[in-house]
This record gives C-alpha cells, structure tokens and sequence, in this order.
C-alpha cells in the first residue's frame, strides 16, 4: 500500500503528549476505537471456527462447504485489501474507515439472521469487505495519529497485544456462545462490536488530506485485486470439485496471469500500488515470505484441529474454545518473551528460529489418532507451535521494517499488513481441501498437518539462506512497546 509522504492530518503533532509522557485522556479515547475495531475484525477470524459442525447441520451446508464459511469472509478481506489502503491514503482513511465499520456491522446482523447458505455466506463475504476498509485504514490512522516515538511504540504494542488476545477470545468465547446460545449468537456479538464503535469514531479520528493527490493506480488496483480473487476462489472451489476440474484450471490460470499483468503494470506505474524497488529488499522480500507462511500454515492448523477435536474425537463446541483458549494463553506469554528473545538474537534470526518451531510442532501432531488421550497431545502441541507462531509475527514485522528510510515506513507496515491478511485468505482453501474432501476425516487432517509442518519447515530455511548472515545490532526490546 502506497503512502504518500506528503500528507497531512488534521491533527496537529502537538496535540499529543510530548515524548515520553503519558498518553491524553483523548489519545486514550482515539486508541481506544482503532483497537476496539482491529480486535473486531480479530474476532471474526476465529469466533466462527469452533461453531462450524454445528453451524453445518443447521444450514444444511456438507462438510467440504464448511470452509467457505471462512473463506467468504477471507477472499473479499484479503483481495481488496491493497486497494482499499490506498483508497484509504488518496480519499480519506476516516471515511474508508467508518463506512467499513458501517459495512462490518450490518453484514454481521445479516449473518446472525440468515436463513440459508447463500444468505449466510453473502454476509461473510459483506463482513470481509467491511474488513479490507477497516484493517488498513485502521492502522495508518494509527500511525499518523500518535507520533514517532514513545507514543506511537505504546500504541502499536497494545494495538497487536489485542490483535493476537482477538483471536483467542473468539475461539473460547465462539464455543461458549454456541453451546449456551447458538452459532448464530457469534454473529451477533460481531454486529454489537460495531455498534459501539461505530458511533464514537467520528468525533475522535482526524480525517487524513493529501495535498497533491495522485491518481488512483487504476490498471494496478484491478489486475491485483482480480488476480488475488481468481487465485483464492480456484483455492476454495478445490475443496468441492478437486484440483481437476475446467473451472479451478480456468481460475488459477486467471489469477496467476492477473498478478504477473500486476507486476508488469506496477514496473512502469507513475504512482504505484506497491513499489516494486521496496519488494526487492532482500529484507522485506525474504520477511513477508516467513509472515505469508506462518499466517497461512497457523490458521490451517486451527481449521483442521477444529474438525478433528469435533468429528472425531467427539468434543463440544465449548470444549474445542478451552483447547484453544489454552492456545491463547501460551501465545500470550509468548508476547511477554518474544521481545526478549529478538533484543538478544536479533529479529531475523528469531524469524528463522520461530518458524523451525513452529513447523517441528505441528509435526508432532500427526501422532493424533481417534483415542481420547490425544486431546493432551493436540493442546499441548498447537500450543507451543502458537509461541512460535508468535514470535514469527512479531519478528517478521520488524524484519521487514528495518532498514527502511522513514519515509518509506508507511509503503513498509503496509506490506506487512496485506501479508498477514493475504497468509490468512489462502491457508484454509490451499490445504483444508485435503481434510474436507477425505473419505477419513484423520488420515485428511494427518495429510494436512504433514504437508503444513514440510511448508514451514522449508520456508525457515529458505528465509535463513534468503536473509543471509544477520550483522546488525540486535533491536532493543523497549523499541517493540511490549515490556
């Protein structure tokens, strides 16, 4: 996501607190809302993942169609994401910004009220529209907002704090509403998030102005939101026809020419979506690759472990939320390490030590089998490849932003953000096919996991060889926010 250095908010610097103070009541009030709405979007992403089964029988949807109900809020979240950024950066965030949380809002009142699966999945696709306005805007309204330093460190540190804690929170809380409630009373907690933020944003956020306005990347903004679109729906159209079919062909034919067009366009571009100079860092080229992999290989792990624990080892939907709210826990702690850890190693070594990890534990659960003990065994592992997982995040961000000139930080966070976002929409669809299309549902989610643990392991590997030597100085753990 292109930002443009010569912007201006409404804002004045000096309406914040000076370096090192504590934030206003106000600065309190505008973090507030921009987390409020991150932890949101957070919660959608996994508060729907143990209410699946459930939510299947009473819609009427077949098990290999399950995964659409993450994907159809995940392929309009992730392939309009860079376009709506830079929509964001050219029109105003705030704007994007409440129309998105507006968007959220209604399609989750939809979802909660659906009455079929196309009802269902057309608000799942409306919510992942409302989020591709609402994550990016969100975070450069963040990051012009509080001030280089302190301030904007504090921010950030809380803002991720409650990315990760959004995602936990939806798993535990997902199976506690289901059981006590319904599935559909997780649609509704989403509709209740937005309506509390929604009427508190306008008066706090400043609106973003860009004197000189270039023009929107009209040729860029198409070629890789449809490139994005085609490759993620023959993903997810994989899971119901196969890999063999003339349409799935068809599509990620499409979609792989679409995102080379992109490239080709980007190259010659006046005002780029992205800047190709920035992708050839061997930092940030190497960096988003370990944050692709982690994002998309985790959440696959938590799609076919929320099927296992349910169809096969027979657990309720709240009893599934406590495996991964054990889950949460760890990750947690995590957080309190990690910075830690990267001030001693270093971020790039940390990255590479994370997603060994994370791929040797999820190698351990394919010892699950049908006997209950194993529940032990996938706490236990998921886990502690959760710890890894996060240290991966927080050390590819910084991976990816070091070294950066500050007026390019904004194109830099930018790309961190679609790759989270992106890693997040194909996971799923790339290899949850595998455990829903098997005729046994273990052997499908033992071929998930082995294939999942092979794709990060190699991918340590091939950011370690990609990085190459780390001859920085380790970054301090204070510059993190999190201590």
């Amino acid at each position: 996501m292109a930002i443009d250095t010569t912007e201006t908010t409404s804002a004045s610097p000096t309406a914040h607190p000076p370096l090192g103070t504590r934030l206003s009541t106000r600065d309190k009030l505008v973090l507030f809302v921009l987390c409020a709405a991150q932890f949101m979007v957070a919660l959608d992403f996994s508060v729907l993942n143990v209410a699946l089964p459930v939510l299947g029988k009473d819609l009427g949807m077949s098990q290999s169609a399950l995964q659409w109900a993450v994907t159809a809020f995940a392929l309009p979240s992730g392939g309009f994401l860079l376009l709506f950024g830079r929509i964001g950066d050219l029109y105003g965030r705030r704007r994007l910004f409440l129309t998105g949380l507006a968007l959220f809002g209604t399609a989750s009142l939809l979802a909660t009220f659906a009455w079929d699966p196309a009802s269902f999945l057309t608000g799942r696709a409306l919510q992942g529209l409302g989020a591709a306005a609402i994550v990016p805007t969100g975070m450069s309204l963040l990051t012009t907002t509080f001030p280089e330093g302190p301030a904007r460190d504090r921010a950030l540190g809380i803002s991720g704090t409650l990315l990760s804690l959004g995602f936990t929170v939806g798993m535990v809380a997902g199976g506690v509403l289901t059981d006590v409630l319904s599935w559909r009373s997780t649609m509704g907690l989403l509709s209740v998030f937005a309506l509390i933020v929604l009427p508190l944003a306008p008066g706090l956020l400043p609106e973003s102005r860009t004197p000189d306005r270039p023009r929107l990347d009209i040729p860029g903004a198409v070629t890789v939101t449809g490139g994005l679109l085609a490759l993620i729906y023959a993903l997810s159209t994989a899971a119901e026809r196969g890999f063999g079919g003339a349409d799935v062909i068809a599509t990620l034919a499409a979609g792989v020419l679409l995102l080379a067009a992109f490239v080709y366009v980007e190259s010659r571009a006046h005002a780029p979506l992205v800047s190709l100079p920035m992708l050839r860092r061997r930092t940030v080229a190497w960096g988003n690759l370990g944050g692709l992999v982690t994002f998309s290989m985790m959440s696959t792990v938590v799609f076919a472990l929320t099927l296992y624990l349910q169809e096969t080892l027979g657990l309720s939907a709240f009893e599934t939320g406590l495996v991964f709210g054990v889950q949460g826990v760890m990750s947690a702690v995590a957080g309190v390490y990690a910075p830690k850890v990267i001030g001693r190693f270093g971020a790039r070594r940390t990255l590479v030590g994370s997603l060994a990890g994370q791929g040797l534990f999820v190698a351990g659960l394919v010892l699950l089998n049908a006997h209950t003990w194993s529940v032990w065994l996938a706490t236990a592992a998921v886990s502690l490849a959760s710890m890894c997982h996060l240290g991966a995040i927080i050390s590819y961000g910084l991976t990816v932003t070091s070294g950066v000139p500050d007026e390019e930080q904004g194109l830099a966070t930018g790309l961190v953000t679609s790759t989270q976002q992106v890693g997040i929409t194909i996971g799923i669809p790339l290899l949850g096919v595998l455990a829903t299309t098997s005729s046994d549902l273990l052997a499908g989610v033992h071929t998930v996991l082995v294939l999942d643990a092979v794709i990060v392991l190699a991918a340590a590997v091939l950011v370690a060889a990609g990085l190459g030597r780390d001859r920085s100085r380790p970054v301090e753990a204070e510059a993190l926010g999190l201590r």
